[in-house]
């Protein structure tokens, strides 16, 4: 085996290690995903620790109560508030919606995070994300699904292409005229 041949060799090898590489990013950048929302779960509950007291001790905890209490007022300040602390809720319930769909399956995170999850996380998780090579089965297990899929595309592409081509014409005409 020597020159094409063996360049050809050397190539696949250099896809399988590329999809490999790329394949054990995905359980680490799950992981980032989950302890960013984690993060900023507890921080949202912690912001809203004084209003959760208020509404408890007026609303039976009823924290949209405590809003819809706050947008009735006729205090410009109330309502001023009022829009506050509405974000705040929304924004616990929805860190708590995330953090739950987090909890899953690592299946379920996977589809969670390409088709539902809350675009600014994402965004923000990307921009902080950092490669790493994680060796946990689950991280080995991506790797080499990637690197089988990366390499195998690549290579059924670089083939239709050549046939398209005509890349491989030239060989069969000579096997043919030589049995």
């Amino acid at each position: 085996m020597g020159g094409p041949e063996m360049l050809r060799s050397y190539l696949r090898l250099v896809l399988f290690a590329c999809g490999l590489l790329i394949g054990v990013q995905v359980p680490a950048f799950i992981d980032d995903y989950a302890k960013r929302v984690e993060a900023h779960r507890i921080e949202s509950q912690q912001s809203l620790e004084g209003f959760a007291e208020t509404a408890g001790r007026f609303f039976d905890g009823d924290l949209q109560a405590l809003v819809a209490h706050y947008w009735a007022s006729v205090d410009p300040v109330m309502r001023s508030d009022a829009q506050s602390i509405e974000y705040l809720v929304q924004r616990a319930a929805l860190l708590e919606r995330e953090w739950l769909a987090m909890q899953g399956a690592w299946y379920r995170q996977v589809w969670h995070l390409v088709s539902a999850a809350d675009r600014q996380l994402l965004d923000e998780t990307l921009r902080a994300f950092r490669y790493q090579v994680l060796l946990t089965p689950q991280a080995i297990l991506w790797g080499l699904c990637g690197a089988l899929l990366l390499a195998w595309l690549l290579e059924s592409l670089l083939l239709l292409a050549g046939e398209l081509l005509g890349a491989g014409r030239t060989r069969r005409v000579r096997q043919r005229h030589w049995n």
